[in-house]
């Protein structure tokens, strides 16, 4: 039976309870690592087991930063319970006008420039290729999916890491369109790289939530507030859902 892990954040913070409400049994529990410890929910269905954690490990109305989001820790409590699949959802801001707020795409490729290295060897060399992130079969899946509850699914989306918390200046957004970003977010980098040594399939959801700076159509100075990101974001979770069984389905 397939074994499903699903990390998210960002207006996904109810994911777990919508299972909850369509009758499914959950389980919460906790994963040790070396990094801390991981609360994890799994979900029992017909077809497998779903295990969701919350990349931002909330408590209340409390929310670790994406730039102090310890990912060897949530990718570390991923992989321990050896799963088919590793699905990302991840909410970025949109470059294109074919994504608009509201609407998912499939992820293709990464574009990580940040600074700061994540990986579980400090001590010894392991280079992981990176050639092919995302596992092929898993994103058409997906793409089939959402195109049937959305009409059109932008694919192989390069989603530009940046570290936050804070949002990105037009300039900076300027700049990642010109080397080839489709889309820009906090925390998809990290969590593809450290995956990446793990040998884990990986397929990753871009949930465009608002505009990136500058880009708002008519609007260039439209400002990006949190709460409408994460206001947009909380209304996906039902084609995420969609996707995810699609993918318990098949694998």
């Amino acid at each position: 039976m397939a074994r499903v892990v699903v990390i998210c954040g960002t207006g996904m913070s109810s994911l777990s309870s919508d299972f909850a409400e369509d009758g499914f049994e959950l389980t919460n529990f906790r994963t040790e690592s070396p990094w801390g410890d991981v609360p994890c929910v799994l979900i029992q269905c017909d077809v497998g087991e779903i295990i969701i954690i919350d990349r931002h490990h909330s408590q209340g109305t409390s929310r670790t930063p994406p730039h102090n989001i310890e990912h060897r820790a949530n990718i570390n409590a991923a992989s321990s319970s050896d799963p088919n699949l590793i699905l990302s959802i991840n909410s970025v801001g949109s470059m294109r006008e074919d994504l608009p707020p509201g609407m998912i795409g499939v992820s293709g490729d990464v574009l990580d420039l940040s600074i700061k290295p994540w990986t579980f060897h400090d001590h010894d060399a392991f280079h992981a290729d990176r050639t092919s992130i995302f596992d092929n079969l898993a994103s058409e899946i997906c793409h089939k999916a959402l195109t049937e509850s959305q009409g059109f699914t932008p694919t192989n989306l390069v989603v530009a890491q940046c570290v936050g918390p804070q949002f990105e200046s037009p300039s900076e957004i300027d700049a990642l369109i010109r080397l080839g970003a489709d889309v820009v977010g906090m925390t998809l980098g990290p969590e593809s790289r450290l995956v990446a040594e793990t040998g884990i399939s990986h397929v990753a959801l871009a949930c465009s939530s608002n505009w990136a700076a500058g880009k708002t159509p008519g609007n260039p100075s439209a400002e990006i507030d949190h709460q409408a990101v994460d206001a947009m974001a909380t209304t996906l979770r039902a084609r995420v859902k969609k996707c995810i069984f699609a993918l318990m389905n098949q694998y």
